[in-house]
């Protein structure tokens, strides 16, 4: 699996749009199916770039960007993961898995221990994943 993370950029925004207007993946990953607008989906990206204490990646398949990865830093030196994998035909194939792995092999490397993340119940393919990666439910 050709699978790769690089830090977010300036023209990652263009992906950004797109998935956070996206019902069915909002309805996924926060729950909301309130779209956003273009200014507010401007304002969260531009501090996603800004951020100093957290680390937000693009998922790429070869040259191809597939979806997002993050850790933010929280309370006590924990750090919560967030992953979406923005285009659908890539859903499903292990890749976010994948991701997930390569992000907690990163977060070793800078030291980081203690990571949380939150799943809707009923998104049963993020969860199945996040076992594969060692994610226990609390």
């Amino acid at each position: 699996m050709d699978i790769k993370l690089q830090k977010i950029k300036i023209s990652d925004k263009k992906y950004f749009a797109k998935w956070w207007q996206d019902k069915d993946l909002l309805k996924l990953t926060s729950g909301v199916v309130k779209r956003i607008t273009d200014r507010e989906v401007d304002k969260y990206f531009q501090k996603m770039l800004d951020s100093k204490n957290d680390f937000h990646y693009m998922i790429l398949i070869g040259q191809k960007v597939i979806g997002h990865v993050a850790l933010r830093k929280r309370k006590n030196g924990w750090y919560e993961t967030r992953i979406i994998i923005g285009e659908k035909s890539y859903q499903g194939k292990g890749y976010g898995t994948e991701a997930i792995k390569l992000l907690v092999n990163k977060a070793k490397r800078a030291n980081i221990k203690k990571i949380y993340l939150e799943v809707r119940p009923s998104n049963k393919r993020a969860i199945k994943a996040y076992e594969k990666c060692g994610f226990k439910s609390v």
